[in-house]
């Protein structure tokens, strides 16, 4: 295994698939010459030029427009959203447009398209560009949305999402690009729908998405030092949601917290709550307990940005809590 960057992982799962398909082709604004706000389309234009890295203007509505027309025709685009706030512009097309047409069409039109976005807080960049809005999502019937935490995962979904017959909302951390981990030399392929217990525990688990599975672990590190032995559960997918899983998971420690960075009110981790009621009632010894951004635009300054985003220490101390410490 080689140790690469997520930022790497991601281009190397868009090379490989652009070098396996002819029809697989990346379109968005400044991942030509730029190769995209965050570098991950960086050096495609040059190994496969303009026809398939097809720079946009500023238009998020064009950009979907286009990658939804190209997919119905039997391509296979990548569209890249600069930021995940920019997606508000182009949701008449992914909403009424990309996320019902296969089923308008009685199955008969397909629409493989990937839609790549960075979300999340921690730049200091403000309520208009640190957005965790995937719930949005996970709301629309015919969408699936995908939120990977490792260089594995990213290379590995990524491509099982260009593969995909149906639309995908990729969203990818600003302050993951520059993690690292280790990713297979050989192909990676993961499915989607496919949760992963990031590391065994007994006492709780914490089912945590994207950056926030790096604070569970950390957490559940230092939880280790006190005796509390903590499962960590990654759904990797959030549509299809591996339940089956997580479920496993709480049955196993009869207790669990999820954490998400986006604002908890609507969030995904009231979703999961709710199907963990459905399933596994019987099996809790404690209420199940969320923790989120407080409902509260994300601040530009950085002592209050620290405030609205989930860490090490608040996870730490929502699973004593928990735990009845």
């Amino acid at each position: 295994m080689a140790e690469i960057s997520y930022s790497q992982a991601l281009r190397e799962a868009l090379r490989e698939e652009m070098q396996r398909d002819p029809d697989v082709f990346l379109i968005g604004e400044d991942i030509g010459v730029h190769g995209g706000a965050f570098g991950v389309c960086r050096g495609l234009l040059e190994e496969f030029g303009p026809q398939r890295v097809v720079a946009t203007p500023i238009s998020e509505a064009a950009i979907i427009g286009a990658a939804a027309g190209a997919a119905v025709v039997g391509c296979r685009p990548v569209a890249e959203i600069m930021y995940m706030d920019f997606m508000t512009i182009a949701m008449d097309q992914i909403v009424n447009q990309v996320a019902k047409m296969r089923y308008m069409f009685g199955g008969k039109a397909r629409l493989p398209l990937v839609i790549r976005t960075p979300s999340g807080a921690g730049r200091g960049q403000a309520a208009q560009h640190m957005q965790s809005l995937e719930a949005w999502f996970i709301h629309v019937p015919g969408l699936k949305v995908v939120m990977p935490s490792t260089p594995r995962d990213a290379k590995g979904l990524l491509k099982s999402a260009i593969r995909d017959d149906n639309p995908v909302i990729f969203v990818e951390h600003k302050l993951l690009y520059a993690t690292r981990g280790e990713v297979p030399d050989d192909e990676v392929l993961i499915p989607l729908g496919q949760a992963e217990v990031k590391r065994p525990g007994r006492d709780a688990t914490v089912v945590a998405t994207s950056r926030m599975v790096r604070f569970a672990l950390s957490a559940a590190e230092r939880l280790s030092e006190e005796g509390i032995e903590v499962e960590v559960m990654d759904p990797r997918t959030l549509v299809p949601l591996d339940i089956e899983t997580i479920v496993e998971s709480v049955k196993r420690t009869n207790r669990v917290l999820i954490v998400h960075e986006a604002c908890e009110r609507g969030g995904v981790g009231a979703e999961i709550a709710a199907q963990i009621q459905e399933r596994a009632f019987d099996w809790l010894d404690a209420p199940i307990k969320r923790l989120a951004n407080p409902n509260v635009p994300i601040p530009f300054a950085q002592n209050l940005e620290a405030l609205a985003i989930p860490d090490e220490e608040r996870i730490a101390a929502a699973v004593r809590e928990l735990l009845g410490g």
